[in-house]
């Protein structure tokens, strides 16, 4: 498999930690967000978004949307399973993946950072991803109150812990942490696990 991505992006972030779980052998390309390599003709012919991640499976067929790459692998790829198997459980679970995937992460990506600047001053995007990414967050801490153990789900890896370490990096970035003990007990968890940590940006080729 092919992975294109960037180290810092955290779509790219989940999958790499998804293939590291599953421990599925990949290659990765690297693509320069701020440089806008991927909206280069070459990209876009193999993903018209121009966003990353897409993954380019062996038969040269390739998938985009970081949360639907997470759920093909774990059809083909089924251990560990990271999506419950009850329709109540994986409702759960992806609600609060997508806490995440839909509802903060979208607003405080590059694009929509450039934009707000542009539009504003320099200052205000950085602003207006904190007050997101915070206020997601928190909202996500709550939800965790009555669903986590040692995981955001229980005791078991869920693609909402493969989503929420991704974005606590944003969040550090950002400053926009939070004293979230439920967060901060999944985070301690994923962080000790080889897989969270190979897929790190700082422990990317492209990092340098």
């Amino acid at each position: 498999m092919l992975l294109h991505g960037f180290h810092r992006s955290s779509a790219s972030w989940r999958v790499r930690i998804a293939l590291g779980l599953k421990n599925i052998e990949f290659e990765q390309k690297s693509y320069t967000l701020r440089a806008g390599d991927q909206r280069q003709d070459a990209y876009l012919a193999l993903n018209p978004q121009g966003l990353v991640p897409s993954l380019e499976l062996e038969d040269g067929t390739t998938l985009t949307q970081s949360l639907a790459i997470l759920e093909y692998l774990d059809e083909i790829y089924p251990d560990p399973k990271l999506v419950p198997s009850t329709p109540l459980e994986r409702a759960e679970v992806r609600s609060l993946a997508q806490i995440i995937a839909c509802d903060i992460h979208p607003v405080q990506n590059l694009k929509i950072l450039q934009s707000i600047s542009a539009l504003t001053t320099p200052e205000e995007g950085p602003a207006w991803a904190k007050r997101v990414i915070f206020e997601g967050l928190a909202a996500m801490e709550k939800r965790l109150e009555s669903v986590a153990g040692a995981y955001c789900f229980g005791d078991n890896l869920t693609i909402a812990d493969i989503c929420l370490i991704p974005q606590l990096g944003n969040a550090k970035r950002f400053d926009a942490m939070g004293d979230w003990p439920n967060i901060n007990r999944v985070a301690e968890n994923c962080d000790a696990l080889d897989a969270f940590q190979k897929a790190a940006p700082q422990n990317q080729p492209d990092a340098a």
